[in-house]
């Protein structure tokens, strides 16, 4: 496991944030991997936002490369305006993120290099009203790594929360834009956009959807009404209206008719994309579904209308009905893949959840079948009334190592009396592990079974006394790790696989239902320490492949990064830490030389160690915990290589005292832990 002396070994025999515009001051990035990337937010101000709106495009400096280029099509985006610090949404992206889409933009004249060359192509997905720093800051809190700046990539968990944030103040349908625009520019660039001069005459010079200025009138509600076909302005008329003789004059009529024989063309020229890609037929849809209704509510039939002056007239519009009815023919496909993908992840649902069940039921099974596997041990007097267990007088002691064979067990111990009694065994025996409280539920995570090692998870229910299979660590297999829960997340810190040390962490999100990759510690720790205290974690000791370590880390959620704190006065690998009055104790190990007796005591009101009572015997791998006024060290191994058969308990006006010496404490590997 290391220079010099060892500490016993595993195998129990020979182991041991900028945008166009503004810039940030981090140079730190969140790196979360494509599959955790939820959404990404951009920047600009009020003299960038028209270009990012109206070119359909966002961008970044060149470093952010590193998540852009994790965008997919369909990803959530978010600006963020910093003139009026105001975030608008939701849109999504159109393409991938990649380098120099438009090498040009954001500059002068359009002539210079862009500074924001990280860059994605967008589309509306649902206008929204603007939402100030103030409602929007809470949900992403953690991004934050100053007043004013934050960390632009986002988990699957606050980009949920945003849209549904953003969605609550959601633009009325009948002055929304047609979602995903950007897909479907070119089917509507045919249509001119009449100029909002005098009269009705059409601007010929401008054809093209202008997206900022559509933006703009729908953020203030100056549609009045949905029959409005994209490509019109607000006072427009319905297509068929136009047509009726006399409505226009005849030349704008004519006109009119050839932009929709033009569009009719495109239709025809993109209907096989259309067969080959249902989801981006699916798209139009809703643009579909606003021009069908348009049509039918005004119901002129063909045969209604009156004829006019050119013969390919009628042809035209059937051509039109035509093209609504193979949407709507789209559309009804597009709902029964909805319904069938619906059916099919219920089942899946299901499936699991029979999975776990059956699990849960086999271990039942094993230990009804089975008694003799999980004995009592001997000299432990049992509980006399199971019924009356009050949690909070017990010490949990999980799993470990008694000499002969890695443990599964689940030992609940009463101080007060010296009492043990044996509770539901774990799913597989686990030695060198960590424990971890959340929910009312013990977790115990990751250790192994003396020849393998585990990234496997489950959790003890102890109203119900039966365990309960959890998601498996995301990282490697790993043992000798350390556990803290803070803010409602279980953190596994450090740890190794008996050749190599890690100074990587994992937090358990239950609002994403799996383990995910968080900000590393800055040193690897094999054997080390960790507790939370005063709404922070702290790392302490352990070893990093090479020597025995006295220095010690804190790890702020505020602001998502570990620091170092003051050095303990001694090196110490697989030590017990606990906290006490607001104070951290940790409690023996070992130096690189032999397990020592010596316990140093941590106040983060003054950020300094300072030596505390010597216990009565040295000790490695035991296990500790704090119950009412009392921090009491169970088992462990000794300066030979024994496992102690001791308990000693502490007080600060007492000192330390064997309270207990007996099989029940002979064990080491184990983990101890209180509700």
């Amino acid at each position: 496991m290391g220079a010099g002396r060892r500490v016993q070994t595993f195998n129990l025999n020979d182991t041991a944030v900028s945008s166009p515009n503004k810039a940030g001051s981090s140079t730190d990035f969140r790196y979360l991997s494509k599959k955790n990337l939820g959404g990404v937010i951009f920047g600009c101000t009020n003299s960038t936002i028209k270009e990012c709106l109206h070119k359909q495009l966002f961008g970044l400096p060149a470093s952010h490369i590193s998540y852009v280029s994790n965008i997919a099509p369909g990803l959530p985006l978010f600006l963020f305006n910093y003139t009026d610090r105001k975030l608008h949404g939701i849109f999504e992206s159109a393409s991938s993120g990649r380098m120099n889409i438009n090498p040009y933009g954001w500059t002068p004249d359009g002539s210079g290099r862009t500074l924001y060359p990280a860059q994605v192509e967008i589309c509306l997905r649902l206008q929204c009203q603007a939402l100030h720093e103030d409602q929007f800051k809470p949900i992403i809190v953690d991004n934050y790594y100053s007043a004013t700046h934050f960390w632009f990539e986002l988990d699957h968990v606050q980009t949920n929360k945003l849209m549904s944030l953003l969605s609550s103040l959601a633009v009325a349908p009948s002055t929304s834009l047609p979602q995903n625009v950007a897909k479907w520019r070119d089917l509507f660039e045919v249509i001119p956009l009449p100029h909002k001069g005098k009269g009705n005459q059409v601007n010929e010079a401008n054809l093209d959807v202008d997206f900022y200025q559509l933006y703009e009138s729908n953020r203030d509600m100056q549609l009045a009404t949905s029959d409005v076909v994209p490509g019109f302005s607000g006072n427009s008329q319905p297509l068929e209206l136009h047509l009726k003789k006399g409505t226009v004059p005849e030349e704008e009529k004519e006109h009119i008719l050839m932009k929709l024989k033009e569009m009719t063309i495109a239709r025809e020229h993109t209907d096989s994309s259309l067969k080959k890609n249902v989801e981006d037929a699916a798209i139009v849809n809703d643009m579909s579904m606003e021009h069908s209704s348009m049509l039918k509510r005004n119901e002129i039939s063909r045969e209604k209308a009156e004829p006019v002056n050119t013969s390919d007239d009628s042809e035209i519009i059937t051509q039109a009905w035509d093209l609504i009815e193979r949407l709507e023919e789209l559309e009804a496909f597009k709902e029964e893949q909805l319904r069938r993908t619906e059916h099919a992840e219920k089942k899946l649902v299901e499936a699991e959840t029979e999975i776990q069940q059956l699990k849960q039921r086999y271990i039942t099974l094993e230990c009804r079948l089975n008694p003799c596997t999980y004995p009592v041990k001997e000299g432990i007097i049992e509980f006399s009334t199971e019924s009356h267990l009050n949690f909070k007088e017990l010490i949990f002691l999980v799993g470990g190592y008694d000499g002969k064979t890695c443990l599964s067990s689940l030992d609940a111990y009463l101080p007060s009396q010296n009492k043990m009694k044996s509770l539901m065994p774990m799913s597989v025996v686990r030695s060198l592990a960590s424990v971890a409280m959340l929910c009312g539920e013990l977790y115990a995570f990751g250790g192994g079974n003396g020849s393998e090692w585990y990234n496997t998870v489950e959790s003890y229910n102890p109203t119900h006394n039966k365990w309960i299979p959890r998601p498996s660590l995301n990282g490697r297999p790993k043992g000798s790790l350390a556990g803290a829960t803070l803010q409602h997340k279980i953190f596994a810190i450090g740890g190794g696989n008996g050749c190599e040390s890690f100074s990587e962490v994992e937090m358990l999100d239950l609002d994403l239902g799996r383990w995910v990759m968080t900000q590393s510690m800055l040193e690897k720790r094999f054997a080390l320490a960790a507790a939370e205290l005063n709404g922070a974690i702290y790392a302490v000791g352990g070893y990093d492949g090479k020597n025995y370590l006295k220095s010690a880390e804190r790890f702020d959620p505020r602001e998502h990064t570990w620091t170092r704190i003051q050095s303990m006065n001694t090196n110490r690998g697989c030590p017990a830490l606990t906290v006490m009055n607001e104070k951290l104790y940790i409690m023996g190990g070992f130096d690189g030389n032999e397990m020592v007796p010596s316990v140093e005591i941590y106040d983060p009101r003054n950020g300094s160690w300072m030596t505390g009572a010597v216990m009565n015997k040295p000790r490695g791998y035991s296990a500790a915990a704090v119950l009412e006024d009392s921090l009491y060290v169970i088992g462990g191994t000794t300066d030979s290589g024994t496992i102690t058969d001791t308990v000693e308990s502490y007080k600060e006006d007492l000192g330390w005292e064997v309270t207990y010496q007996g099989s029940m404490a002979c064990r080491c590997f184990a983990s101890a832990i209180v509700l």
